[in-house]
């Protein structure tokens, strides 16, 4: 009989671990739980980060899942109960609205793509899943940030970049305008992220009325905003699509 591979069955702890725990845990916390000396621990744990499975915080230190676990394919995303759920509502509102549709997710400081509708023409396009989007400046970002109290420590405490002349970084500002996107229940990205796109986004919930992530409409500037107006029945069925995936999550209605 095949002997198991030490090594390989210690980092599958080690991920169980992570996946299972906390949002972050430390090297003596990993060493401790899993009953291995530090260097061995802080070994695999370099092995997995090198691969992408695993990531460090540059601040604390501390470890956490990697994106490379949401690219390795479509049969582990199609587990994952919010892309699966979401399927059919992204599908009918990239179809309504003409545009692409992500789903993303609080990760690692910033917003991760596990799911990306084509924008549904014949223009070559590009799939974002797995890509990492900045919270501050997104309409994904800034939804979650806005319901997401983790979202919030972390877009608070963090750098916020300026990547054009509309990007928002000042705190005070910042806050003024996630108490607007309270209030309206959605999120706009104009320009702030990349010159010519805008986005419109609106956030999921779960059973519990958590957010677990949140949807968007993403497109050039001058069909999401004509003349710097984003169109209302764009946002209404961002809102719509949101729901719905928040229903069938078990959230009730909204």
């Amino acid at each position: 009989m095949a002997k198991n591979i030490q090594s390989l069955e210690r980092a599958a702890a080690m991920l169980r671990l992570l996946a299972g725990g906390e949002r972050r845990l430390g090297l003596s916390d990993i060493a401790s739980s899993l009953g291995l000396a530090k260097g061995t621990a802080h070994g695999i744990l370099r092995t997995l980060q090198l691969e992408g499975f695993v990531e460090q915080d540059a601040t604390s230190g501390r470890y956490q899942l990697g994106a490379e676990l949401l690219r390795l394919g479509n049969s582990y995303l199609d587990v994952h109960e919010l892309r699966a759920r979401a399927l059919v509502w992204t599908d009918d509102l990239a179809r309504s609205s003409g545009e692409s549709v992500h789903l993303g997710v609080l990760h690692q400081h910033g917003v991760l793509i596990v799911h990306h509708v084509f924008r549904p023409d014949d223009s070559r396009q590009v799939l974002e899943v797995g890509a990492m989007q900045p919270l501050h400046s997104t309409a994904l970002g800034k939804v979650l940030s806005a319901y997401d109290p983790v979202a919030h420590s972390e877009v608070m405490e963090a750098e916020r970049r300026s990547f054009t002349g509309r990007t928002v970084t000042a705190a005070d500002e910042f806050e003024a305008m996630l108490d607007l996107i309270r209030a309206q229940g959605w999120a706009a990205d104009a320009e702030e992220t990349w010159e010519g796109v805008a986005a419109v986004s609106a956030p999921i919930h779960d059973r519990r009325r958590m957010p677990v992530g949140a949807v968007a409409v993403t497109g050039a500037v001058e069909r999401v905003a004509p003349a710097g107006v984003l169109r209302p029945e764009l946002i209404a069925a961002v809102r719509d699509c949101a729901r719905a995936v928040s229903r069938d999550l078990g959230a009730g209605r909204f």
